[in-house]
């Protein structure tokens, strides 16, 4: 019995510390479909001229998973079912920093705003802002994801030592 509850207390562990890690990751796929959206819309909005809630609904599936609904409350706001503030488009996100919202915030908020090449040019300068995000995440995602995950399997271990 005591290897049993042994074995639970070091999966536990193990199971808390790869919860941790995965905050990193989301925040890493997170700007990677963020990028994604940006480069997608600056075309579309280039080439096709379609209407930016036709361009978000036609969005493919992989990246509006790793969006977690930001779109989602975006297509509300342009349906007008919501109101555009920062609390109702990060409602289902709650691991970004309060700095990356408000740049998010912004994105969202001067899109459809002005004329085609203002636009363009806006969307640029967010992607790179995003891009440099995206390169930060990837860094305290091997950094600190990684940690997490180990620093799970060391308390796992230290709890088997003392239990033994």
């Amino acid at each position: 019995m005591k290897w049993v509850i042994m074995a639970i207390m070091f999966v536990f562990c193990v199971g808390v510390g790869y919860f941790l890690s995965l905050r990193y990751k989301r925040r890493q796929n997170f700007y990677s479909a963020l990028i994604m959206f940006a480069q997608k819309l600056d075309v579309e909005i280039n080439f096709s001229r379609e209407r930016l809630k036709k361009l978000i609904e036609d969005m493919d599936e992989k990246n509006k998973k790793h969006l977690f609904g930001l779109d989602k409350n975006f297509l509300a706001y342009l349906s007008g079912n919501l109101e555009l503030k920062q609390t109702e488009l990060f409602k289902n996100i709650q691991f970004l920093k309060p700095d990356e919202k408000e740049t998010i915030f912004l994105f969202f908020k001067s899109l459809g705003r002005s004329d085609v090449l203002g636009q363009s040019k806006e969307i640029a300068n967010f992607s790179k802002r995003f891009d440099d995000s995206l390169t930060k995440c990837s860094n305290e995602n091997k950094k600190y994801g990684s940690l997490c995950v180990k620093l799970g399997i060391v308390a796992g271990l230290f709890l088997l030592v003392i239990m033994l």
